[in-house]
């Protein structure tokens, strides 16, 4: 199926959004109804490493932290939970026992769902498998694999199917070393959205066929990255300045799964998610102060500002003193929401909303320009250009460095670092061309040079 891609905005303002209300609400699993009024916990989890060893010891450690979950939430009184399955390699590569595992899960959800009433679905989280050793594989044996597991998945039990996609990563690793915004540009917005085009076509075609939700996909493998290798306030491995614009660069990229059928939540770890969100009014899961047990990040309350669910990321299931990490995180979560629906119950909602945006705006031009108003513009200058995957990803680039530079003229502080990597993206950008077609044969010609890895087949190029 051909994209429908987006050229106006679902919000007629950015005040119109908030968490918990999407404009598009989405039905999934057992009773719930996500971006309808509420915001909802999704609790993600990882399994000890030696789990598995075999099918049946990964089962039932998964069985084991579902039980844990279910149990903790309705003995402290919430009334939904989502569970968020990222797939171990085993389960993706051999996807009958992604399959068990679904099927495992949602058994002792249905239970609890009978017995005490809780609201709940199960999200789960196909592992790209789709490389070997040395290089991305997008296309070919691989990619069969891919998609059973995504059907096996969803006839098993999963009721909320997601990705975390790789297209054009090796193209941003080696762009992203040398500062290289045209070769960040061409890897996320051009490379990623042709990749994400033909998966998302197939994930949302298998979603109709076993009566599941297309849910969205998150630019992990590069923005995130970026994020991660951008660090804190002491670090200078990459300048904040550059993760954002990734950041930015990607939001266009991950809006392409909505274009080919998806419909929300997206996933947590797309921090791009609120710009999505501001285009497409669907919900989106969106992480922060709660990842900490996975990563560190710059905006951990801002981000909860148009969250429709609010996870943790991943921890990985051993004890605590308060109970097993499942536990423990799917409670915090679950106290947030507690929070954010009683501001939307008593009408309260934008304040939280604004106090939440606020605690963290300045801390950082990553949070700058994700904070709703700002990410709210980002989107806007995606959808000028919507028909066009090269112009939108590039206007959002200049618009990010237009919001950054605006910031720094008042209470956003920039060092000297940071200073000279905006003004550096600037001159770059500003040398790029209009013209996609001549963009692209330029990219062509200088990565298929420079980087061995790099396979133009794995984009029909």
């Amino acid at each position: 199926m051909a994209a429908k891609r987006y050229t106006s905005m679902a919000y007629a303002s950015a005040d119109e959004m908030t968490f918990g209300v999407s404009k598009y609400p989405v039905k999934a699993g057992l009773g719930l109804e996500i971006g309808a009024g509420y915001t909802i916990p999704e609790i993600n989890y990882a399994p000890r490493p030696e789990a598995g060893s075999s099918k049946e010891k990964l089962v039932k450690e998964y069985e084991r932290i579902t039980t844990d979950i279910m149990s903790r939430m309705v003995q402290v009184g919430f009334p939904a939970v989502i569970l968020e399955t990222e797939h171990v390699q085993q389960m993706s590569n051999n996807p009958s026992w992604g399959a068990e595992v679904a099927h495992a899960q949602k058994t002792i959800m249905e239970e609890f769902h009978d017995e005490y009433g809780i609201k709940c679905a199960l999200r789960h989280t196909i592992g790209d498998i789709r490389e070997n050793r040395d290089f991305l594989q997008l296309r070919g044996d691989k990619y069969s694999v891919f998609l059973e597991a995504f059907e096996e998945c969803a006839k098993a039990g999963a009721d909320l199917l997601s990705v975390e996609s790789m297209g054009g990563k090796e193209v941003f690793d080696y762009a992203v070393l040398r500062n290289d915004i045209a070769g960040m540009l061409y890897a996320i917005g051009c490379l990623g959205s042709i990749d994400m085009e033909l998966i998302w076509s197939d994930i949302s075609a298998i979603a109709k066929k076993t009566g599941t939700v297309s849910a969205g996909d998150t630019d992990c493998a590069q923005a995130n990255t970026a994020m991660f290798i951008g660090g804190g306030l002491l670090d200078k491995n990459l300048a904040h300045t550059l993760a954002i614009l990734a950041r930015a660069i990607s939001a266009p990229r991950s809006l392409v799964a909505y274009e080919c059928g998806a419909v929300g939540p997206g996933k947590d770890c797309g921090y791009e998610n609120v710009v999505v969100k501001a285009i497409t009014g669907m919900p989106m899961t969106q992480e922060g102060k709660t990842s900490t047990c996975a990563h560190s990040d710059v905006m951990g309350n801002l981000i909860m500002q148009c969250c429709d669910c609010w996870s943790n990321e991943s921890v990985e299931y051993h004890g605590e003193f308060g109970g097993t990490t499942v536990q423990c995180w799917s409670e915090s979560l679950a106290y947030d929401c507690a929070l954010m629906n009683t501001a939307l119950e008593t009408k309260n909602d934008k304040v939280l909303r604004d106090l939440l945006m606020l605690s963290d705006r300045y801390r950082d031009p990553q949070a700058y320009v994700l904070a709703y108003d700002n990410a709210y513009k980002v989107g806007q200058a995606i959808v000028k250009d919507g028909d066009n995957i090269y112009l939108r990803a590039k206007n959002a680039a200049v618009e990010c460095c237009n919001i950054v530079e605006e910031g720094a003229a008042g209470k956003l502080e920039l060092s000297r670092f940071e200073a000279k990597a905006l003004a550096d993206a600037k001159a770059a950008l500003e040398a790029l061309p209009d013209d996609m077609d001549k963009f692209m044969d330029d990219c062509f010609t200088k990565y298929k040079n420079e980087i061995k890895v790099f396979l133009p087949e794995n984009y029909g190029l």
